[in-house]
Formats: C-alpha cells, structure tokens, sequence
C-alpha cells in the first residue's frame, strides 16, 4: 500500500480550500466573458424595475406569458431558443410536429449586408384603408407583411401622420451608446408592438413591449407608464453590435393618431427618451426597388405570430364545410349515358326579351334569380344585427315593436280581453306614413267641426248639475250669429287663442283620418253608471301636452277607481266628440261650445294622465308648457278644495306616487306557429336587401323532381345508379312553360364507384309548347304524347342544345395599372387554383396599362399558370378598352371568356360554376360577389352581397361578338355603367343570365388611393378616382 501525506494535508488544508475556490472563480470567470462575446449572459435570480419596484410578467415570445414575479427573470441579451422550440415542436413552427397544421415559417434569419450610410434613419412600411385598431387587424391584411401600399423610411422612432384607418411597420437596427443595461417603452393610440431580437437576425425577434390587444387601448404622446405591458424587463445591449427590431402600430378612425418608442438606462430615477436618429440605421435600401420586389422584406415572428392560430367555429355559416364546394373533383357520369334517359324537347321560355326594346339601364329589371336546394348558407345571417331588411317589416317598425305581431300570448280562462284590446289598438299605428307631422296636424285641426267640452277637458272644480251656482261663478255665454265663432277645442286637444301666440303643438300619435277601424259601439250611459272609456286606461288632458318621443306600448294597468273631491271614485267620461255623435243621432242639435258641468268632471287638479301610446302615467306637476296664467287660475281652486282633499286622503290612506313601474310576468308564456319568411320571397331581383342569400327551394319540388329522374334513368340503365345524395339543385321558375333545373346528384354506379351527375331538365307544364322555332332553324318541338304523364302533371324532358361542356376553355380577362400588390396576389390565386384542382383548362390575359410600380409581364411569367397572354396597352386606364382587348386575344371562338377584376377572392369550384351556368347561345352567367368591408378577410367575411353590379361576367366568346362587345366609345375614360349596358345588349340577344351568389366568392376591401397612376402631392388627403 503506497504512501500517502496524510499528515502533510491536514495541516495545508486552507490554502487547498482557498486554491480550490480561485480556481472556480477564474473559471466562472471565463465562462461569463465567453457568452457575453456571444452575445448571452449569466442569468441572474431577480431584476428590479424603477425605484426598486420588482419587475412584473409581460407578454414574451409568440403570445406565451413571462414568469411570475417570483420567478427568475431572464436577461434580455441571452437567447430564448431552447425554451421557445421544446421537444418536438420546430423554432419556426406554431404548432407541433406532424399535428397536421401550416408548415414552418418563412422566416429571415440571415440580414442584408448593411452599410454606414444605413445610419438616421430606418424603413417604414404603411397599409392604407384598413378599418380596426388592433395589431391583429394589420395581421389580417392580405398583403401584410410584403406588398405595402408605401415603402418610405423615418428620421426617429415617433411618428404621427395625422391619417386615420392604417397600419405602419417600422424596422431597421438599434446602435446602443454603450454597454450596459436598457428598459424600452412604447406609447401610442391606438395599439402597438415593439419587437427586439438579441442580435441582427429578423428571426428572433421577441415581444418586449405592447399597448393593447383589442384595439381599445390607447395612450396619450409621451404616456410610458400607463399599461404594465409598456415597459421592457432590462435588456443587456453592447455598442458595438446592432439588434434588429420592428416597430407595429395600428390606427383607427378615432383619436390622435402616434406611435413612438423611448428607451433609458436600467437605474432608478430615469426618464424614457425617444430613439432619435443617431442610434437607428436602415434595415436596407429600398429606394430602386419595385413594389413587386418583396425578397429583401424581413420576415420575423412579428409578422407571422396570431395568423396561423387553431381553427375556431366560424361565424358565418357560409364558412362551414358545403359538398358544393369540392363536388367537381367527384368523376363525372359519361354524358353518352345520359342521351335517351329523357325525351328532347325544345326549350324557349317566356321571359326572355329577345329583340325586344330595352331603355337604358333597363335591363336590371329583366334579370331574375334562380332557386337552390339544399340551403347553401349565403343568407349574412351574422350580418342581420345591422340589416334585417331580409324580413318584410320596415326597418322602423322593427325597432319599436320587434317581432311581437308574430306571437300569440296565453291567457286563462276567463281572462278579460282588455289588455289585449290595448296592444291591439296600439298596433294600428305601425306603419310610419300612419303618423300626423305639423302640416298634417294642421290639416285636422281645420277640418274638424267644434265638439263639446267634455268633463275632462276643464282644470277647475265645477259644481254639480241642478246645484246653485256660487256667488263668484261667471255664466257660460251663449254664442249669438253676430259675435265671432268661440275658441273651438278639436281632437287634437289645442286651444286656439286668437290673442296669443299659440302654444306648443302637441304630437299626438293617432291614425289619419279614414284609417283607424271603426270604434265598438258604446252602450248609453246612465247616470249612475261608471262611464265607458274609449281605451282602458287612456285618457285624454285638456292642456296641450309637451312633444315626446314615442315608445313601444308596455303592458297597460287595470282600471282603477280614481280619488276625486266627492265620496264615490268614478272613472272618466268619454270623449265628448262621442257625446256629440250620440247627441246627433238623437235628433239633438249640436251645441257649440263649452256644456253646463257635470259631477263626473269634479277631478282633482293632480289627477294622473296616460299618455296615448306608452300609457305611462304622467302627473300634470311634471309635464312643461304649462302657463303661468291657468297656476294663478289654479290656486284659488286648490285652496278651495284643499279641506276636502285632506279628509279623503286621510280616508284612502297614503297616495299612490305619480311614477309607477311595469310589473314583470315571468310566468307569461305564448304560441306560435312556424315561420317560413323564404316563402315571401319572389324571383325577382330585389336591389334593395343586400345581405339574403339565394332563394330557397322547397325541399318537396326539389325531392320530386329528383326522383323523377332516377325513375328514368334507371329504367334506361337497368338500376345500375343509386342516388347517395342530392348536392345541388338550383330552378329557373317560367310559369307559362314550365321550370329548368340543374340537377347535381352524387350516385354509386354499380361497379365503377362513385359519379357525379350534373344535368340540365325541362319540367314541362301540361298544355304548354315551345312557340316560335329559333332563328336558325331549328327543328320545331318533337310530339309530346309520350312525355305527358296520364294524371296531367308536369312531365320531364330534356331541353335542346342546353349541354354545358366540363372541358370548356375559361379566360380570365383582367385590365390592370399600377396595381402591383393585388397583381401579385391574383396571381398566386390563380396558380393555387390550378394547384388545388388540377384543372389545365383556363388561361390568364393581363391587359397591363404601362405600369410603373412592376414588372407584369415578369410576374406572368414566374407565376405557375397553366396558360397566359400578356398585352400592353398605352395612355390612361380605360376598363371597357382593356376587356375588349383581352377578348380580341382570344381565337377559339367556343371558349368562354370571363370579364374578371383584380381584387377577387375565387372559391376552389370556380371553374366548375363558370362552366355550368354559361351554354352558348343560351345562358351567361353573372355570379354575386360579396364585396367585404373594410377590416374584413375572408376567414370572418363581413360586408354585403354586390346585387347591382355586373362587372364579373362569364360568356361565350361567339355570344360576346354577336352582341356587340364592350362599348368603348362611350366608357372610353371611365368606368362604372359599362357591365349595365352590356346586359341590356346580353339580353336582347335573347341570352339568359343566370344570377346566383357563390360561395366563399369575395372582392377585397382595398385603398383607392394612388389606383390607375393618379398621384397625391404630399400631404394631400384626397383619394384616386
């Protein structure tokens, strides 16, 4: 066993520790200065904020929240990779491996070589016209992050154009003063993000900084401190790096508009200070770029993060999944299949207006709308909490009453009807045009004959018939021939004083005059009967009433018997108009003016009123308008009756308060019957409701004519299709002939698998024929003995020469200028169509109007289309020109040309839509397009359906050149009314246009501003025509 010192150990075992413990700190020591060359630190366990305040969480990353408080805070200068990319999840992904979502992000982790004369100044990037004040409503734009509208640079990190309805991008490098510890800040209005990366890679950018979320957050110029969010945790920088960062602002249309970014030193006490232009520099120089260049534009977190987020439940129903939609990929049945299952027959219906005079414009009126089943959902039904013009009732009626005339409440047996006789007669005055204004008023009042003063048409306490008069009481004179005609009080309860300027008209709600149905006849009143009102519960003031706005009716009170200065409660007589009618019936002569009083008119001065329609109970001290002269009038009444009041109060014990509230029926429940407001609808092309989608046909016509179908095309095939199920139908109603449908069924062929059907059928009506052969001499209508069913009901039939072909070429004629983000983005479109289904059959024609802001024909050429024509035309943007141009490109005559715009959205089955509603000689097609509002996209759609427009037209180019083709004389320098006089031409052609709204079919929102070459100076807030 060797030796071992022991001994010698024991007593240098200090100075061991103490080597021990130097060499650990060199090497801690090395460590340290190794990652901070790296660009990394040693972590630390806590931070402090200013004034000692420990820091608080923010938000990090993509969206994950900081540790808390209590755990340790990270310095900003060390890399959060490993943390932000765990066990199977990639750096530049926002979902895991292999789950099925969006591939990896094309992020830039490698900058631009950057250059001295970058320093002052960094890159700014503005998208116009886009509504929202969220960051995430910039994120939604369709060109965001590479097409901006403007590509410019700023001196400094504040920036406030005074615009409304943008979103700015600014990105470029910070050059620290020095080492050591920075805190950033960022204020604005409305919402804002400030990314920062650890060093000049765009691709680990974090979120340090924000102002909002929802777009309701703001802060005033200047305000660093107001959201805990503003503000950084301390970040380790260098001066002799740089870090890239990027700046994210969004503005409304509310507010002052700014965005700047300040930093400070991480010491307590220290203010922020803007970033000015001795420590930023440019990203790279885009000065000699093109708008279509983009691959020099950063793509960082930042501009990716929140878009890619886990599918949620879609708002409009149109977003849910529909077999339309894919239904083209489905093979087709063999049209040779299909010859002989239905008997020909010639196809003319009546409504089209072949060589028939049409005024200008007037072909809208003449374009009618088919029906489809089943429900394809593009009714905005999210849309109709702003616009229900959908339903039949006026926009004005809906809001006071809502839909109560469609529910019928329950009541028990032996209810009292009263209340709803109220709610009844509250319902006549539902129509708007049913209300008096001033001059109509006005008119009433003239045409009305003097009445009698009824009882309740006095303020002052009148003695009893048969009583003595008082000392004091002044007699009613009796009018002679020769005085003028006395006052007269009409039903409009207004005195007129000549002497006087007269008061305030009182606007009351009532019926003109020949509208309101005729009163119940009342029974005689006795004298000592309670009288009958005209209306529970409604009563009538003999003072002018103030003018209010009117509400819907609540539920009415009960009758009650009202306190009066006698010993017997007593309601009020009825108007005395109806005193005066009775009177007249009797043979009794009409007495103009005021009537001797009665004991029924003894009320108490403080007597409630109910207003006409809300039936709330007003009392005279609260109503204005009131003259001075009727209070003085008043008092000695008051103080007449004040002893006798006393006593009955103290009799009926405490009085009952002026204001009442409603009480709630909780138990009130109600029938109703189902509702089908599509039945309500016509064919016709209504213009003037823009969110109902397409008229609904019912299931029963569709299901029968269906089964009529398979009925012959399995006695012709011997059973060998089963019908799965049934896709689409849509109907052309003609009531005169009968109706053509679209069939598209999904059948199981016995052996061969699924097929798709698509099919054109004549429902014939028994009796009808054809009339006129066409002009080309066709051959007139075959016998109909053989298609006539013997009960005498519609028989099917096949239509002649309406066949679309599935293999048709489609162009896609598009005019452009100046329009380099949405070329781009049309293009893409249209090669990830080709990509989706496959279909080589379109081609793209680009009439480019000398564009400066790209290169088009470029663009044509990079993108992967199955086919493309570019034409360069010189002078002003001219859109008639140009389609016409594009047509003239086309040779095949047979092929179908498609007047198409730039900013279109195409759902996958485009083609397949195109295709089928356009037969030469015979339809073209005009499809719907839903135009989304500003700040909508098409994964939340909301905006309205185009009705009026007609500038998207499919069309056989032989049908386009018989008809004349596009007016460019008169549409030479403008645009809009082109698409109308092209229909009125369509249609005297005797072609068809089929108007249906498609699915998932829209035209972005988009800035005007700078459109067809026409350039604002600077400064200048008007837009492009």
């Amino acid at each position: 066993m060797p030796w071992f010192p022991v001994k010698k150990i024991r007593k240098q075992i200090k100075l061991l520790l103490l080597l021990v413990l130097l060499t650990c700190a060199a090497w801690l020591t090395y460590v340290h200065l190794s990652l901070v060359r790296q660009g990394r630190a040693l972590r630390q366990r806590l931070g402090y904020g200013r004034d000692g305040e420990k820091l608080s969480s923010v938000t990090e990353g993509r969206g994950v929240r900081a540790a808390l408080s209590t755990q340790r805070a990270e310095d900003s200068s060390e890399s959060h990779e490993e943390e932000q990319a765990p066990e199977g999840r990639d750096p530049n992904t926002l979902f895991p491996v292999g789950a099925g979502k969006p591939p990896p992000l094309n992020l830039t982790h490698q900058a631009p070589p950057w250059w001295e004369e970058y320093k002052g100044q960094v890159n700014l990037h503005v998208f116009e016209d886009w509504c929202g004040g969220a960051v995430g409503h910039l994120r939604r734009n369709l060109h965001f992050p590479l097409f901006p509208h403007t590509r410019t640079t700023v001196k400094k990190l504040a920036v406030s154009p005074k615009w409304k309805n943008y979103g700015l991008r600014i990105f470029g490098f910070i050059h620290p003063a020095r080492d050591g510890d920075v805190q950033f800040s960022v204020a604005s209005d409305d919402n804002s993000e400030f990314w920062l990366s650890p060093n000049e890679s765009p691709a680990g950018a974090q979120l340090v900084a924000f102002v909002g979320k929802t777009g309701s957050e703001w802060t005033a110029p200047g305000e660093f401190t107001k959201f805990r969010s503003q503000v950084s945790k301390p970040k380790r920088l260098m001066a002799s790096r740089r870090y890239y960062f990027e700046l994210l602002h969004k503005q409304d249309d509310r507010g002052s508009d700014h965005v700047e970014v300040g930093w400070r030193a991480f010491l307590p006490g220290l203010k922020f200070e803007v970033i000015g232009s001795a420590h930023i520099s440019l990203y790279t120089d885009e000065s000699s770029l093109k708008m279509d260049h983009v691959a020099h534009v950063p793509q960082s977190p930042a501009s990716h993060v929140g878009v890619r987020l886990p599918q949620e439940e879609p708002r409009a129903d149109m977003l849910r999944p529909d077999p339309r939609d894919t239904f083209f990929l489905t093979p087709r049945v063999e049209p040779s299949s299909l010859e002989n299952v239905l008997e020909p027959c010639a196809y003319a219906p009546t409504y089209v207006v072949k060589d028939f005079p049409i005024a200008r414009y007037q072909g809208l009126q003449f374009v009618y709308l088919s029906f489809v089943y089943p429900n394809d959902h593009t009714r905005l039904t999210h849309m109709e909490t702003e616009n229900k013009c959908f339903y039949r009732e006026s926009p004005l009626y809906l809001e006071r009453f809502g839909f109560y005339k469609y529910m019928k409440m329950d009541r028990e047996e032996g209810q009292e009807d009263e209340e709803e006789e109220v709610q009844r007669r509250a319902f006549l005055f539902l129509n708007p045009d049913d209300f008096l204004d001033d001059e109509d008023e006005g008119e009433l009042l003239d045409s009305l004959e003097p009445t009698e003063a009824s009882p309740l048409q006095t303020s002052r306490r009148l003695p009893a018939p048969g009583a003595p008069a008082s000392p004091g009481a002044t007699p009613t004179p009796q009018p002679s021939p020769g005085d003028p005609p006395p006052a007269r009080r009409s039903r409009a309860l207004s005195w007129a004083h000549p002497d006087r300027a007269p008061p305030p008209k009182v606007y009351v709600t009532r019926v003109r005059p020949g509208l309101r149905a005729p009163p119940r006849a009342l029974a005689p009143l006795s004298p000592r009967s309670p009288p009958w009102p005209p209306f529970p519960g409604v009563f009538l003031r003999p003072r002018p009433l103030p003018r209010v706005q009117l509400r819907a009716p609540p539920r009415p009170p009960r009758s009650r018997g009202r306190r009066t200065g006698g010993s017997q409660a007593t309601e009020p007589r009825p108007p005395a108009q109806a005193q005066a009618t009775q009177g007249s019936r009797e043979g009794q002569p009409r007495v103009l003016g005021p009537t001797a009083p009665t004991a029924a008119s003894n009320l108490s001065e403080a007597q409630p009123v109910t207003s006409f329609l809300s039936l709330s109970q007003v009392s005279r001290a609260q109503l204005p308008g009131v003259g001075e002269e009727e209070e003085e009038a008043d008092d000695e009444d008051r103080a007449r009756g004040e002893d006798d009041d006393e006593d009955s109060t103290e009799a009926a014990g405490a009085p009952r308060g002026r204001w009442r509230e409603d009480a709630i029926d909780w138990q009130r429940t109600f029938s109703v019957g189902a509702v089908d407001f599509e039945l309500l609808r016509s064919d016709w092309n209504d213009l003037r409701c823009n969110v109902s989608g397409n008229l609904q046909l019912p299931e029963a016509e569709a299901v029968d004519v269906v089964a009529q179908y398979m009925e012959h095309l399995n006695a012709r095939h011997g059973g060998r299709f089963a019908l799965l199920r049934i896709v689409n139908v849509e109907k052309r109603r003609d009531s005169a002939r009968g109706s053509r449908f679209l069939l598209e069924l999904e059948l199981q062929e016995r052996g061969a698998g699924r097929r798709r059907l698509s099919e054109y059928v004549f429902l014939r009506l028994p009796g009808a024929h054809a009339g006129d052969a066409d002009a080309d001499g066709e051959s007139p209508e075959p016998a109909p003995a053989s298609s006539m069913r013997p009960d005498g009901r519609p028989e099917l039939c096949r239509p002649l020469r309406l066949a679309w072909r599935q293999d048709v070429m489609v162009h896609f004629i598009v005019p452009v200028k100046n329009q380099a983000r949405w070329v781009a983005q049309f293009l893409a479109d249209m090669a990830a169509l080709h990509a989706r289904t496959g279909d080589s059959h379109f081609s793209v024609i680009l009439v480019d109007f000398e564009s400066e802001d790209m290169d088009v024909e470029r663009a044509l050429h990079s993108a992967r289309l199955p086919r493309y024509q570019y034409l360069r035309r010189t002078g002003n943007f001219e859109r008639s020109a140009g389609l016409q141009a594009g047509v003239d490109a086309v040779e095949d005559a047979s092929s179908i040309v498609f007047l198409c715009d730039l900013h279109i959205h195409f759902p996958p089955n485009i083609l397949d839509c195109i295709r089928k509603h356009c037969v030469e000689g015979k339809l073209a097609f005009a499809p719907v397009v839903m135009r989304l509002g500003c700040g909508s996209w098409p994964g939340d759609p909301h905006g309205y359906w185009e009705v009026n427009g007609f500038g998207l037209f499919g069309i056989y180019k032989s049908d386009f050149d018989r008809v004349g083709g596009m007016n460019t004389e008169e549409f030479r320098d403008q645009w809009g009314g082109e698409d109308w006089e092209l229909l009125d031409r369509v249609l005297q052609a005797g072609l068809e246009v089929e108007r249906l709204r498609l699915r998932n079919f829209y035209h972005h929102y988009h800035s005007k501003r700078g459109m067809w070459g026409a350039r604002g100076r600077k400064g200048s807030r008007t837009e492009g025509p």
